[in-house]
């Protein structure tokens, strides 16, 4: 499989369709995306990895940071996510381990991706991850996976990438590595994400997440009010865009899993998508408020997100009580 990712070329890449344009949320969070792309680069559906979406809840500041779970693209497809230990320059061990035809994933300044120019490319220094599949030390060149994309870095950029600390007691990077298999696991993957549905359901929040976050927002409010609108951006990515993205990711799984022979999920599927996109409304409502200083009117449409949670969630917990082998026969 490891082929396929030497076989990129970030000029030609074409991003899955989970972020097609066209979507409510092309974007989620820089590690789902990541991963999306990953999945999709070794010839793999990535929505069939899409279940542990259910588990999202409100942690009383923003709205859980959604992630792919290690465990669960093991179990899929054999993709083994470890840590990787840097005690030498960085640069040497993304060699080493990339000669060895693993996949690094970095923790990175923003301030050196090309492909963030406009955001934070040479403007600001946000912590994101890449996922680095070529690096050539003597060219000062890089391929790397970023949010939906696949792309090059050279130069002055590859430089600051792996620029070392000039002061000793700064941490290293933060820094994983993908073991590739030479061949996927054989895997009932409609049966084996049906059980991670049901096992990830097994975690969902005791509660409605967006509920919790309604009663919260008169106090949230009070902070945005004292805020620059600028912070719109901030406050915005915890929690609609987080919400949104999450759900529409949901829906996706769930019409996956019709595709391979799962009926019966679309009511779920709409009232997820229903969420997302009332969750793009309200982010645009959000910037509005912030601009003018006055936040009514948000708390109903908070609402209505829980609404769609109650048609999305609980009937997939009732439907997914325990996993099941129908859909493998």
């Amino acid at each position: 499989m490891i082929d396929r990712l030497a076989a990129l070329d970030p000029a030609a890449h074409v991003p899955h369709a989970l972020h097609a344009g066209d979507r409510i949320w092309p974007q989620t969070n820089c590690w789902t995306d990541l991963w999306i792309e990953i999945v999709a680069a070794l010839g793999h559906e990535p929505a069939a990895v899409l279940g542990f979406t259910v588990m999202q809840d409100y942690e009383g500041d923003q709205a859980t940071f959604f992630k792919v779970p290690s465990e669960d693209v093991e179990q899929l497809w054999g993709l083994r996510l470890l840590e990787l230990s840097i005690y030498d320059r960085f640069e040497t061990h993304v060699a080493e381990q990339v000669a060895r035809g693993r996949l690094v994933l970095a923790e990175v300044d923003g301030h050196f991706l090309p492909d963030t120019l406009g955001v934070s490319y040479r403007a600001t220094h946000p912590k994101t991850t890449i996922g680095i599949t070529r690096i050539d030390p003597v060219a000062r060149r890089l391929e790397y996976f970023h949010n939906e994309g696949f792309f090059a870095l050279d130069g002055a950029d590859y430089d600051g990438l792996f620029a070392d600390p000039a002061d000793p007691s700064r941490l290293p990077p933060y820094v994983e590595f993908v073991k590739i298999p030479a061949e996927p696991p054989a895997v009932d993957l409609p049966r084996a994400a049906v059980a991670l549905l049901a096992r990830h359901l097994a975690r969902r929040p005791a509660a409605n997440p967006l509920r919790a976050w309604a009663r919260d927002f008169e106090r949230h409010a009070a902070d945005l009010a004292t805020r620059p609108p600028e912070w719109f951006h901030t406050y915005a990515f915890a929690l609609p865009r987080q919400f949104g993205a999450n759900f529409e990711l949901l829906a996706a799984h769930l019409d996956w899993l019709g595709s391979v022979g799962e009926g019966g999920l679309e009511p779920m599927a709409q009232a997820a998508r229903e969420l997302a996109d009332g969750a793009k409304v309200l982010q645009f409502k959000l910037a509005r408020a912030m601009a003018r200083g006055r936040f009514d009117g948000l708390v109903p449409l908070i609402e209505t997100l829980a609404e769609a949670w109650d048609r999305c969630v609980p009937p997939l917990a009732r439907r997914f009580e325990t996993p099941r082998d129908r859909i493998a026969a």
